[in-house]
């Protein structure tokens, strides 16, 4: 799946343009998109991190340069935007990867705690595809990819997450229909839990064991499982594909509750007969 010409690729998480490309998803698909052959621009606020994957990646032979970018300001992205017109002559992929994670219920939740995830998830995103989709356009054409979440297509217990990865999936369809003209394409990608990222780590011990409990396939994904459909969605292989979401989550989202039910039914069965 290599590019044919350098396409700068900006992974977002409020760390990292790849946005959050600094660690986690956000390096997973950074260095990939190196090895198909893509310029990479990391942008991220954790500027040591970040550097330091851009180094590795021109290291391996891959062609990458670091941006400090706080996805919540609109005055970065442009600075981002020009950066990239002007190392790489143009921009053809804007991964929006950039997230944190909130488990803050409606009672507990404080509303600093609620602005700042609306403002990374949600907010960070939009601003990310309104800056650089004229220059997609004017390098003609390409393709977003915004990271969701399962959270945004299921209840979840965190209000501030569920709210901006589901609006994020609002704000992708928005963006599929207003670029359709301009040559760009607009997709989701929902992962469940991740495995090696900073919001896994996170996670409490009883919550891990209760994701390995319920996830169909019984694990978390890897970073580079979730990068695979991210990269798919940014090339043309994906060509009549646009608007749309795909699951990274190891079927939870349209088996995980039946195939629970299963699983809890014969786990009883065998205790009633022991």
């Amino acid at each position: 799946m290599k590019f044919g010409k350098p396409a700068a690729a900006a992974a977002c998480s409020a760390n990292r343009w790849n946005s959050g490309g600094s660690g986690g998803q956000g390096q997973s698909q950074a260095r990939l998109f190196a090895r198909e052959g893509a310029a990479v621009i990391l942008g991220d606020i954790v500027e040591r991190d970040g550097k330091s994957v851009a180094r590795e990646i021109i290291k391996a032979g891959g062609q990458a340069t670091f941006i400090r970018l706080d996805v919540r300001s609109l005055e970065d992205w442009t600075r981002a935007v020009r950066h990239a017109k002007r190392k790489f002559g143009g921009l053809h992929i804007l991964v929006n990867n950039a997230g944190v994670v909130s488990r803050s219920g409606i009672q507990d939740i404080s509303m600093s705690e609620w602005t700042r995830v609306l403002g990374i998830n949600l907010t960070g995103p939009m601003y990310g595809c309104r800056a650089c989709a004229p220059l997609i356009r004017d390098s003609g054409g390409g393709s977003i990819v915004n990271i969701s979440s399962t959270a945004g297509m299921l209840g979840h217990p965190g209000v501030a997450y569920a709210a901006s990865k589901w609006g994020l999936r609002g704000v992708t369809k928005t963006a599929a229909m207003e670029y359709l003209d301009w040559g760009i394409r607009v997709n989701s990608i929902h992962p469940a839990q991740v495995a090696e990222t900073g919001m896994s780590g996170s996670a409490t011990e009883g919550y891990r064991y209760a994701n390995q409990r319920v996830m169909p396939m019984q694990r978390s994904a890897s970073p580079d499982e979730v990068s695979n459909a991210v990269l798919f969605l940014a090339s043309g292989e994906s060509s009549y594909i646009t608007g749309t979401e795909i699951m990274v989550d190891g079927g939870a989202v349209a088996i995980g509750l039946p195939r629970t039910r299963i699983l809890l039914e014969a786990e009883f069965n065998a205790s009633q007969k022991a």
